[in-house]
């Protein structure tokens, strides 16, 4: 059902969800909680295709997050939700990174091309 709040879910117990923030932090992708707020804040994260509506969206195992970074975008599949900010051996097992396929040169502008 379209629109329908996941935290209020039935279908999806409590433990199979995680805020967005907390879940970026315990994978890695940003060096603290508060620069993973900022991030979704500041419009750089999107959960399935829309701009993350705040840094309490609940994510959960499916769900494909594409993180605009410094130098780099990101997409990755959620593929579980952490219990700590572990290791990155422990963090890597919370997703399927999407972008590793991805030809780095599509995502940098062509300085060849005419506007």
């Amino acid at each position: 059902m379209a629109g329908r709040d996941s935290r209020k879910d039935p279908d999806v117990p409590y433990g199979e969800r995680q805020r967005l923030d907390k879940w970026l932090w315990f994978a890695r992708v940003v060096k603290s909680r508060a620069l993973a707020t900022k991030l979704v804040e500041a419009g750089h994260v999107r959960l399935n295709g829309a701009r993350a509506a705040g840094p309490d969206k609940p994510v959960r195992k499916g769900d494909v997050l594409t993180i605009a970074l410094e130098r780099q975008v990101r997409v990755l599949r959620v593929e579980a939700s952490g219990e700590r900010r572990g290791p990155y051996e422990e963090a890597r097992l919370l997703y399927t990174d999407l972008s590793e396929g991805l030809d780095a040169g599509r995502l940098a502008p062509d300085p060849d091309a005419t506007l």
